[in-house]
């Protein structure tokens, strides 16, 4: 147990925003932990040209303004995705836009985007050595600009070099608009556009691009979504984004905050829409599991609906770093109990079921 799984009764004293902030002052300064574990066999995949040590990674959101990737590598995530980022720096939507929801284990944002803009976080991201682990960056727009699509634009072109993957966030709840860009003529305009930029930047070598879509879709979308993404040469879906619903099991005071709600009430409905994906894509794109990942038992849930890595944040908040390494070891001891020697063996082995659920 880390001094910050010891801290976690302090920080919950705090305001969300001021714990979070005070946490990752820490880790960029050093103030860390580090797991220097080797992870379970079994766990370690090839996936888009990446070599994943094992599936359990951090989602973006914690580390907005890439200020401590390199302190959360060394807690032992399978990878860290920072951001989200805009070109210009964003002060967000105001204070207090973060709520925690004890009673249902679930966190509400309404942040906006908050960051220090891409050429700070360039500037830090230019430290990265590669042999430390995998780092993705979280592209976004800037609230007040004029074309969204030139923002995204000028933001890979600018971080594809920096990057292991990209990851092109259309879907968070708190930016006017944005979620517009997941339509099929939109998105297939937005895509064409991001990978030519890649392409400029980095040449046919380029990181790959992932794209992060919401839980709250239309009838029809989530197909066209899928074969857009595929014609545009994109590798792989994060599957899902923080929700506009609001379930009538929340409990907690804090429920009828507006912004996106993440946490275990997400873990159903992101999970279906998981295993719809891999029923769509197949093997054509890499997917990655979010939303109410806070133990082995939920990190297999999604594997088995079809993800090939899962990540997390909002359960950070309640359980502390050492969260990682938990479900990392018991993720591996439930593969062997059913028979599997790695973690390809198990992906959407339930899609069919959880689909049509």
């Amino acid at each position: 147990m880390s001094m910050f799984d010891l801290a976690l009764p302090l920080l919950r004293c705090l305001d969300p925003e001021t714990a979070h902030r005070a946490t990752v002052r820490a880790l960029a300064a050093g103030i860390a932990p580090v797991d220097r574990s080797a992870p379970p066999p079994g766990l370690s995949q090839r996936l888009m040209g990446l070599d994943f040590r094992h599936p359990v990674c951090l989602a973006a959101g914690f580390d907005k303004s890439a200020e401590c990737w390199h302190a959360l590598l060394n807690l032992g995530v399978g990878a860290v995705e920072v951001g989200t980022i805009t070109p210009r720096p964003q002060a967000g939507n105001p204070r207090p836009r973060l709520f925690r929801l004890p009673e249902d284990v679930a966190v509400i944002n309404r942040n906006g985007f908050n960051n220090d803009g891409l050429d700070a976080a360039a500037a830090r991201l230019a430290r990265h050595a590669r042999h430390a682990g995998i780092v993705g960056i979280n592209v976004g727009a800037n609230k007040d600009t004029a074309d969204p699509v030139e923002d995204y634009d000028y933001g890979v072109r600018m971080l594809a070099p920096l990057a292991d993957y990209l990851t092109i966030n259309v879907s968070s709840p708190n930016t006017p608009g944005l979620r517009d860009l997941q339509g099929a003529g939109a998105l297939g305009r937005l895509l064409d556009t991001v990978m030519e930029a890649r392409a400029t930047a980095c040449g046919p070598d380029g990181p790959p691009v992932l794209l992060k879509i919401a839980p709250d879709l239309a009838e029809g979308q989530l197909e066209a979504i899928v074969e857009t993404a595929v014609r545009a040469g994109v590798a792989g879906l994060i599957i899902s984004n923080t929700t506009i619903a609001r379930p009538e099991s929340l409990r907690s005071p804090s429920k009828g905050e507006i912004g996106g709600l993440s946490g275990r009430p997400l873990f159903g409905p992101s999970t279906k829409l998981l295993a719809r994906a891999r029923l769509l894509a197949g093997d054509r794109l890499v997917l990655v599991g979010v939303g109410g990942v806070e133990s082995g038992e939920t990190a297999y849930a999604k594997i088995r609906a079809g993800a090939s890595l899962v990540q997390l944040y909002s359960a950070l908040v309640y359980n502390g770093p050492g969260l990682f390494r938990r479900i990392r070891d018991d993720l591996a001891a439930r593969m062997a109990a059913d028979g599997h020697s790695s973690i390809g063996e198990a992906v959407g082995v339930d899609a069919a079921d959880l689909a049509e659920g």
